[in-house]
């Protein structure tokens, strides 16, 4: 393992897809743009156009110059081939489960054994696909700024990715699971017949400063997290807080503080994983903690 290697592979992860054929296995991996304009109102687009050519400096070595870019206006997908026999595709296919999307994939026992250098490159590439960092991404003060990271349905990933970020002391600020008791606590949406509205995506949500370490390789992004990291220790500075003894905290050192929720009829629905469905939860954290993200 080398770190290129680990990064590719948190990209695919993220937001991959794999499509084998007879003789051949196609990567593709999307980065959205999600929003057309940075927080400076200059077009993502060309900001993404200009991070092409990192990524490229990392991932053809690997490759080879057979990868391509298209760019349309929500996204721009990369993607490469290999024949099946590869050793690349084999390694590739190993790591992640024999996986054919980021909705399957599984991450092999093998990466948790990653040196803390290549865990970092991994959740960088992760990030580069799935992570946002926004001014509306504040928690209750507006200096306050969180990343972003954006899972749909793999519930066993948002854990993995939550266990490597401990691994490299990076606190979880919370995570917004897509379950009916946390995307739907007052049955609000059940009420008026929007029985689905909480299958969303889960969002891990990590203070900026805490995710510095780690970091972009898409540079609109990792402007971005300068940016926010700097306004969030200079808010809490100006209210006399050190930023770390505020943002350095995991879930388990914090006070609890729990309010009841309403049951709600979804909490046995088959999109749940069967070893939280029919339970009845609080807390993000209580669903954190059974399902393996915990001390």
């Amino acid at each position: 393992m080398n770190s290129e290697m680990a990064y590719l592979l948190g990209m695919i992860c993220g937001n991959g897809e794999i499509k084998r054929g007879v003789s051949e296995t196609i990567f593709s991996i999307e980065i959205p743009h999600k929003k057309l304009a940075t927080e400076e109102h200059h077009d993502i687009k060309l900001y993404v156009k200009a991070s092409i050519a990192d990524i490229k400096n990392i991932t053809e070595p690997l490759v080879g110059a057979g990868m391509t870019f298209i760019q349309n206006k929500s996204a721009t997908v990369l993607s490469f081939s290999k024949p099946n026999s590869d050793y690349l595709t084999r390694e590739i296919l190993q790591y992640i489960g024999m996986a054919t999307s980021h909705n399957n994939v599984k991450l092999h026992e093998k990466i948790f054994n990653f040196t803390k250098d290549e865990k970092r490159q991994f959740l960088k590439g992760f990030a580069d696909v799935t992570g946002y960092i926004r001014r509306s991404n504040y928690f209750f003060d507006r200096y306050m700024h969180r990343v972003y990271l954006e899972i749909p349905y793999n519930w066993e990933l948002v854990v993995d990715i939550s266990n490597l970020l401990k691994d490299l002391d990076v606190p979880v600020q919370s995570i917004d699971w897509a379950h009916p008791n946390m995307r739907d606590p007052k049955l609000k949406k059940y009420d008026e017949g929007k029985h689905n509205f909480w299958k969303k995506e889960h969002q891990i949500k990590i203070w900026a400063s805490e995710f510095s370490p780690i970091g972009f390789g898409v540079l609109h992004k990792q402007q971005s997290l300068e940016m926010f990291a700097a306004e969030l220790i200079q808010g809490l500075k100006t209210n006399g807080v050190t930023a770390e003894n505020k943002t350095h905290l995991f879930y388990w050192e914090m006070k609890e503080i729990n309010k009841n929720k309403l049951s709600h009829p979804s909490e046995s629905d088959d999109f749940i994983p069967d070893q939280i469905r029919g339970k009845h939860f609080n807390s993000w954290k209580e669903i954190a903690k059974e399902l393996g993200y915990g001390e």
